[in-house]
């Protein structure tokens, strides 16, 4: 019997979130820390940005755009 959408979705769902498991098991504890530090700085990133592509007070965007150079070199650190 032919298989429908919805059982092709759940297991396409089911190997995805399998598969970064068996990739975190690779890594050591500092390596997925830094893993995870990084995907931070980059989440607050892209939320500075989006700020900073709305401010219009100069103040709020110099210190927007302060903000996004201090994590730019936090994450050049962490590279």
């Amino acid at each position: 019997m032919a298989r429908g959408w919805e059982s092709k979705s759940i297991e396409e769902q089911q190997a995805a979130a399998q598969a970064p498991a068996t990739a975190r098991k690779l890594l050591t504890p500092e390596q997925v820390a830094a893993q995870r530090q990084r995907d931070s700085l980059l989440l607050s990133r892209k939320r500075i940005h989006e700020q900073l592509q709305a401010a219009q007070n100069p103040h709020y965007r110099q210190m927007l755009e302060s903000a996004l150079a201090e994590l730019d070199g936090r994450l050049a650190r962490l590279a």
